[in-house]
């Protein structure tokens, strides 16, 4: 074998780095494929991407033994079809309790912190996952207490023992709450969406109708708030008309929402809520956080806009370009079949 040369030996060994980085799954190893302006996000340095990882995590999304009952699922209210959002004002939890909020949409929450309509303390997908899970205000899944029971349902399927072994092998494979809440962070990393018109267009494709152009110089008014390449700011407000309740005690204990300050439990942040991502707008009704608007028309003239219907139809046709349907049919990250496939297509 003829000895490599100087120039060989350096590819061979930029070869070996890149695919060293995608083995540890650090930000730019393969994992996202993304367009110019739209850095990777981050990574906890604990939980490193891996494909085992990706694919167990979708297997513990779309498994309905992470609810006390077995009735829901992470994918029960975070449906592909609407890219990953509900359909419904705030979906019931696993003993049929009141939901409080609507639903948000997952798309691209490995960019977003916080996670939550209300509560600045959820700052990353590790910590958010355990709320539907174990939280109690309200129940939604209802395994509070029940980390247990949880660990000994999962230990039981074959399947997700491999899994396990193969996405933490730091732990020999442990099964507990902690692993499943990484495994399902690092899932939704997975679930990207920027192939829309609108980002085709940027992208020096068919330009978009010219109603919806139109839309977007109207839009100006709206993106100190729907801001960045996310149509959101990530931070809290009020919409028009909404004041600070000084009885806060009395708001919470009557179950109404009292947004932010639920968390905070401060009056003057009574009736904040951090401003959604308009991405997939179009297929994520109902609106607002409680779900109160029907549509994308309603949930803008609850924003006080003094806008003619003319004007408001050409803000509709500007979101409906932020569509995309990519998300919606990939099979990535859809149910998983029976087979105990590690492969993720990433």
């Amino acid at each position: 074998m003829k000895p490599m040369g100087k120039r060989a030996l350096a590819l061979a060994v930029l070869m070996l780095a890149a695919s060293g980085a995608l083995a540890q799954g650090r930000p730019g190893a393969g994992w996202w494929q993304l367009p110019a302006g739209i850095a990777p996000p981050p990574v906890p340095p604990g939980n490193a991407m891996s494909a085992a990882k990706v694919a167990l995590g979708r297997r513990l999304f779309h498994d309905a033994d992470l609810s006390i009952n077995g009735t829901l699922s992470c994918a029960t209210c975070h449906d592909q079809r609407r890219a990953f959002s509900d359909g419904v004002r705030a979906h019931p939890g696993a003993h049929g309790e009141p939901g409080l909020r609507n639903v948000p949409s997952l798309v691209n929450v490995a960019w977003f912190t916080p996670l939550t309509w209300g509560d600045p303390a959820q700052t990353t997908l590790e910590r958010q996952a355990l709320v539907p899970i174990t939280g109690d205000d309200p129940i939604e899944m209802g395994m509070k207490g029940q980390e247990a029971e949880l660990a000994r349902r999962l230990s039981g399927n074959p399947c997700y023992r491999k899994l396990f072994r193969k996405a933490f092998p730091e732990t020999r494979g442990r099964i507990d709450l902690a692993s499943v809440s990484r495994a399902l962070a690092a899932f939704e990393r997975t679930l990207v969406s920027y192939d829309t018109p609108w980002d085709r267009a940027r992208a020096g494709g068919d330009p978009l109708p010219e109603a919806a152009r139109r839309g977007e110089a109207a839009f100006a008014q709206c993106a100190g708030c729907h801001a960045g390449p996310n149509f959101t700011d990530l931070r809290f407000h009020r919409l028009p008309g909404g004041a600070a309740d000084a009885d806060l005690d009395s708001v919470i204990d009557s179950g109404r929402d009292a947004g932010l300050a639920r968390a905070t439990r401060r009056a003057e942040d009574a009736g904040m809520i951090r401003t959604p991502s308009l991405r997939n707008a179009a297929i994520t009704a109902p609106y607002l956080h409680d779900g109160s608007a029907p549509t994308l028309e309603a949930a803008i003239a609850r924003h006080g806009l003094a806008l003619s219907p003319a004007r408001t139809a050409e803000l509709v046709a500007f979101m409906g370009e932020l569509t995309d349907r990519t998300i919606t049919t990939d099979p990535r990250h859809a149910r998983p079949g029976a087979r105990c496939d590690i492969a993720s297509g990433y």
